[in-house]
Parts: structure tokens; C-alpha cells; sequence
């Protein structure tokens, strides 16, 4: 399958803009760059409350969604890590994201804004991340959670954290997850896999970009296959919680989100796969001019509120979108 005409007209325009790649600027001019790239995209929403909350070296700015339709007086929560490479990103560039998974699942979305590499590399984010989640449990009754239904997801690199965060939740016995929503996940700082030679240029996201975003991420001489930096390789997946895995056909990443998700499965771990063969990575970015992302926005969040309402069945999503 082709790329879709809508992804490519934008591919198109990116590439007619010209100027510098972000791979040639630093940290701080990539995140203006990326922030450039925000189209305008209304989602209306029940309600939206910024705080900040204590997480090990600071406080954690974190933004709360309510849906437009409240259906409970304690809802299921969604804690949510945005994309960007671990260096890009923050709560603003991914506000229409959470906003409609939000009003999808019915549930409250947590948005989290992690510290951000190389100012803080790993394990900067996924330690902000876990805290975020150990914050929304023990507050749970305050924000009008139900503490016995959260989810973790994220896109990109925060598809990664929310990996490396139900990884530690298992391993520490706590806080309980019930579902992980990974879309695009990076999950092999390696690299090893077919989708990121076959996909390595021109599909907006680029293999030369994931050597950026890593070298910022993770510190020299540290261990990249370590399971807190790539879930892909803990050798045991068991016990983890259900999974709906999103990955576009497009994507140098492709590969890692769809072997996860059949190792899962393998362990005995409810899945759904979902793959947009005709989409690149950062799709559900596109909601605004592409008719597919919003698609599969929708039936991301609608997985996470029949997740979290004890509905999740082991299925395969197709679609025409298994490759």
C-alpha cells in the first residue's frame, strides 16, 4: 500500500519548506522546530487543569483532561507520555492527542511532562514517569480516579516509557496497571530490526533522527539494550498488563511495536495489534488534515475505555492493517 495521499501532501509541504533538518540543530532549536510544526486542531473537552507535582528531583508540570461526557464520579485514568525522541515535545504539542483520547476512552487523561534529554538524560523520563503514575494512584480519590483502573500510554518515546514504566510497576509489585497503550513505541535503542533499513529516509521520521534522539537520551558507556531504555529485550514479559499496540506501515519503527507486540502475546499477554500501513510515525499528530489519524485515534481510546472497563479480549485488529 501506498503512502496516503493526505500523509504524503504533508510529507510534500515539509519537504518544500526546505531549511535545516533537526538532526543539524541543537536541543534547544529542535524543540522550537518541532513546536513549529503544531497545526491548529480544536478538540472540545469537558475540562483541563494544569499543576505540578513532586517527582525526585523537582516538581513534574502535569495536565489534567476530564471528557466531555462524565459517566462516574471516579473515572479510569489514562497517564500519558508525549512523544519527541526523549528531547522534543512537551504538553502543548500533544494537548489535541490527549484531549481525544480523553473524550474516546471516557476516561481522565494525566498528561506528563517529563524532564526532557540532554539536560536529563536517561533515566531522567522514565524516573518523572513512574513518579507520575505513583502520584495519580495515591491521589486518585483528589482527581476523581478510580485508583484500581489506570492505564499508561504514550507515543514514540513515550510509547517507551510507557513500556519501561509497566516493566518497573511489575517488578516493584506496584502501582497496579491495568492497560498500556503503546503507539509507534521505540523500543529497541539498537536498532536491529528490517522496518528501520527499509524506512530509514524520506517518511518524516528517519533512522538518522533516531541516532540524534538517542545520543542525546543515553549517556555514553550505559548498557542501550537495558530494558528501562529498551523493553524490547527483557527477557521476560510475563504478568504485564493488556496491551493495544498502534504501528504505521511507514515507520522505521514498525518492526519493534509489532514484534513486541507478538512477544507479549507469546507470554500470555491480551494484545491488540493495529497496523496503519499507509501512515508514517507521528501520525496521530495529523489529526487535523489527515482523515486516517483521527480514525485511529478514536479507536485507541475507545480500547482503552472497554480496557478499563474489564471488556478487553484478546483480538487482532485488522482492518486491512496487519502487515
Amino acid at each position: 500500500m501506498a503512502v496516503d495521499p493526505q500523509v504524503r501532501k504533508l510529507l510534500d509541504g515539509l519537504e518544500a519548506v526546505g531549511g535545516p533538518r533537526y538532526i543539524e540543530m541543537s536541543a534547544e532549536d529542535g524543540r522550537q522546530w518541532f513546536s513549529d510544526l503544531r497545526r491548529p486542531y480544536e478538540v472540545p473537552i469537558g475540562h483541563v487543569a494544569d499543576r505540578e507535582i513532586p517527582g525526585q528531583e523537582g516538581e513534574i508540570p502535569v495536565r489534567l483532561y476530564t471528557p466531555v461526557e462524565v459517566t462516574a464520579d471516579a473515572l479510569p485514568a489514562l497517564v500519558y507520555f508525549h512523544g519527541g525522541g526523549w528531547v522534543v515535545g512537551d504538553l502543548e504539542s500533544h494537548d489535541p492527542v490527549c484531549r481525544a483520547l480523553a473524550n474516546a476512552s471516557g476516561c481522565k487523561v494525566i498528561s506528563v511532562d517529563y524532564r526532557l534529554a540532554p539536560e536529563h538524560p536517561w533515566p531522567a523520563a522514565p524516573d518523572d514517569s513512574f513518579a507520575a503514575v505513583q502520584w495519580v494512584v495515591a491521589n486518585a480519590d483528589s482527581i476523581g480516579v478510580d485508583g484500581q483502573r489506570i492505564a499508561v500510554g504514550g507515543d514514540s518515546a513515550g510509547g517507551n516509557l510507557a513500556a519501561a514504566v509497566a516493566l518497573r510497576a511489575r517488578a516493584a509489585q506496584s502501582p497496579y496497571i491495568s492497560f498500556q497503550l503503546l503507539i509507534y513505541p521505540a523500543l529497541d535503542a539498537s536498532m536491529s530490526l528490517p522496518s528501520i533499513g527499509e524506512n530509514a529516509e524520506g517518511y518524516f521520521l528517519e533512522k538518522a533522527g533516531m541516532d540524534w534522539f538517542y545520543g542525546h537520551y543515553i549517556p555514553a558507556g550505559t548498557d542501550e539494550k537495558d530494558p528501562d531504555i529498551s523493553p524490547m529485550f527483557c527477557d521476560d514479559l510475563a504478568g504485564l498488563p493488556s496491551a493495544y499496540i498502534v504501528t504505521a506501515g511507514y515507520d522505521p519503527l514498525r518492526d519493534e511495536g509489532r514484534d513486541y507486540a507478538d512477544r507479549l502475546k507469546n507470554a500470555g499477554v491480551p494484545v491488540t495489534y493495529a497496523n496503519y500501513p499507509g501512515m508514517v510515525h507521528g501520525f496521530f499528530g495529523f489529526q487535523a488534515t489527515v482523515d486516517a489519524a483521527r480514525e485511529a485515534v478514536q479507536d485507541a481510546g475507545q480500547a482503552i475505555g472497554k480496557a478499563l472497563n474489564r471488556k478487553m479480549t484478546v483480538e487482532a485488529v485488522d482492518r486491512g492493517r496487519r502487515t
